[in-house]
């Protein structure tokens, strides 16, 4: 049976969907009233103005003091739509995208948002990326895909790979940016080795959905998903080895630390370290309920996480070093 969009949905729990679809008029919040610590967000990222991340409700939050203290980025339309990733292709120029197929753009590092596109009934907008060709690409549930030829400024739709309904959680770039896949439901995989001109399906090695990755570098890969599963390829992406799935939580998001090492993280606040290039993970830490969305490395070493239940405390490197908790 296919999964359900809400469950499928990249990066989004159950509790999600509810934000999402409730249209509530909200009043401005002032800097101290943001409930950073209580709120779904689902991405987060640094730029020229600061820490930006966003989410429920179509909220965009800004913080010029490394996330303590924020203020709401001033957005020309307000659809209280949640905003499902951020993603700038330098420290000024950016787009968010979202439910009912929102996408808003900045030019200021994240401090001001111009609305691009709405379709008020279209399907959550998941993934999106600057292609070598400077086209922006968008793809989403299922199988929605849309194209932007000037900087994002004007949207059309852009025929799925291959003709796919499936939902198409996120778009992944090479080192150098030739090699992209598309990972998405029920062990969806893409592959274009032209800059995302063409695409081809990589034969299913899972039946799950997978949520995200990463290049390595040298040809190498890692993608992850459902239920702890991670996969390793050596040969960019033709054949896959599966390096996790002992943990019965999806991983969401991940973070190269300046070390080598790779971060990954899901639901219940699991993290998850490699130390040798993604070929075996250890398990850290899980905690409660929630679910970790996105990780950025902040200028103090510490990294920061973004939940669906709000901002995370930093955490120091050093406590990735600790034992295994419960």
């Amino acid at each position: 049976m296919r999964v359900t969009l809400g469950i499928a949905v990249s990066l989004i729990v159950a509790a999600a969907g509810m934000f999402a679809f409730s249209h509530r008029d909200t009043p401005s919040l002032g800097s101290r009233q943001i409930p950073v610590d209580n709120m779904n967000l689902t991405s987060i990222t640094q730029t020229d103005a600061g820490l930006v991340t966003a989410g429920e409700l179509g909220h965009i939050l800004v913080s010029s003091d490394e996330g303590n203290s924020w203020t709401q980025a001033a957005l020309s339309d307000q659809r209280h739509a949640l905003i499902t990733r951020l993603h700038f292709k330098d420290s000024l120029n950016g787009l968010a995208i979202g439910h009912e197929g929102w996408i808003l753009k900045t030019r200021d590092g994240g401090r001001t948002w111009q609305e691009v596109a709405f379709n008020p009934g279209s399907e959550p907008l998941l993934g999106i990326h600057l292609l070598p060709s400077g086209d922006w690409v968008a793809f989403g549930a299922f199988g929605q895909s849309r194209i932007s030829r000037d900087d994002g400024i004007s949207w059309s739709e852009l025929p799925s790979p291959e003709g796919t309904d499936w939902h198409l959680n996120n778009i992944i770039a090479s080192e150098d940016r030739r090699t992209w896949l598309i990972v998405g439901e029920s062990g969806t995989l893409f592959r274009s080795t032209d800059g995302g001109t063409n695409w081809e399906s990589i034969p299913e090695f899972y039946n799950g959905s997978l949520y995200g990755g990463l290049s390595l570098g040298d040809d190498t890969w890692v993608v992850y998903g459902m239920r702890g599963n991670i996969f390793r390829s050596d040969d960019n992406g033709l054949s896959w080895t599966s390096v996790g799935g002992e943990l019965p939580v999806s991983i969401f998001t991940h973070q190269s630390l300046d070390n080598g090492d790779l971060l990954l993280a899901g639901q219940g606040g699991a993290l998850l370290l490699s130390h040798d290039q993604g070929r075996s993970f250890r398990f850290l830490h899980k905690s409660g309920r929630m679910t970790v969305t996105d990780i950025t490395l902040l200028e103090s070493g510490n990294l920061l996480m973004s939940s669906d239940s709000g901002l995370l405390p930093p955490l120091s490197l050093a406590q990735l070093k600790q034992p295994s908790g419960a």
